[in-house]
């Protein structure tokens, strides 16, 4: 089995790179964002197409080229110690039979993202690389707790993140310790079937999703069961389910944790002995605790819970 190699702790004044892999930006939406990475003593530096915009059904951050150009500029130059992505959205899955690492394997760097980025991230855990499940840089300027931010720079100063959670009447209980791997549903979804999904032998799995009609977050489960993924994991942590249903219908539609949506759930993994946890603070929601994609967790499921890297 590959060692998994993790980026080196970033020492101050470290150059941090911002790119737009997926969907387009404004300048104001990344000010804040931009502007803490300062605040925490490293050197923003953007992507030329950081701030391109480019219609082609959607309105992603340039052409195919243009946002491929500045990823492999950002993984593989040597001077860039961090990479984080400005948002999420669609675009990832055009990049990644063309991403390089031929520098960046000599010189490995956190990968910061989620959502679409959640793509990125199974690539490079494929190729043996940990990155940071956190938010992106479009989010802080969206209510996005400052915390939520401080525990990414924890981690990318070298602190392995520690977390205690309240118990969740909808938790499997078990003491078990395996690799992370996961992220956005819809994308772990989308890359079913293909080179680059998680391998899913032994591992512990993250879920978590926006906007999805109920039918369509139960599809994408049960795509999971008939790929034979929940006989393959030895846990399962569920994060944020938000915005799910119908607005006008149903009530939970602003909570991060959807009521309904985590019982759809909890329903579909019922027969399976894994323990899991729900309510993990991660996702498409304003207090998030990032997670390591790629690192070995310790997850305790009892009447409290306790995760640990």
């Amino acid at each position: 089995m590959k060692k998994m190699i993790f980026p080196k702790a970033l020492k101050k004044g470290a150059k941090i790179a911002v790119i737009s892999p997926a969907g387009a930006v404004d300048v104001s939406q990344l000010e804040k964002g931009i502007e803490m990475i300062k605040n925490r003593g490293f050197e923003p530096v953007l992507g030329e197409h950081l701030y391109t915009r480019y219609s082609n059904g959607y309105n992603y951050a340039g052409t195919e080229q243009e946002r491929l150009k500045d990823i492999n500029w950002a993984l593989n130059d040597k001077d860039i110690s961090a990479v984080w992505a400005s948002r999420g959205g669609y675009g990832c899955q055009h990049l990644i039979q063309h991403l390089k690492l031929k520098n960046f394997t000599e010189n490995p760097k956190w990968y910061i993202g989620y959502s679409d980025n959640t793509v990125i991230q199974s690539y490079l855990l494929k190729k043996g690389f940990a990155s940071i499940h956190g938010q992106t840089m479009k989010t802080s300027s969206f209510g996005v707790t400052d915390e939520s931010y401080d525990l990414i720079f924890d981690i990318l100063k070298g602190k392995a993140p520690k977390y205690a959670l309240k118990p969740h009447e909808l938790n499997k209980k078990g003491n078990i310790e395996g690799e992370l791997v996961g992220g956005n549903l819809a994308l772990i979804y989308a890359l079913l079937g293909t080179p680059y999904s998680f391998d899913f032998k032994d591992k512990i799995l993250f879920i978590e999703d926006i906007g999805e009609n109920f039918y369509a977050l139960d599809r994408m489960i049960m795509s999971l069961e008939l790929a034979g993924v929940f006989k393959k994991i030895k846990g399962l942590i569920i994060g944020g389910m938000t915005n799910m249903g119908d607005e006008k219908e149903n009530k939970s539609y602003e909570e991060s944790f959807d009521e309904f949506a985590y019982k759809l759930i909890s329903d579909r993994i019922s027969k399976y002995k894994f323990p899991a946890v729900f309510g993990f603070p991660n996702g498409h929601i304003k207090d998030n605790s990032p997670l390591i994609i790629g690192g070995t967790v310790k997850m305790q499921v009892k009447d409290k819970v306790k995760i640990e890297f």
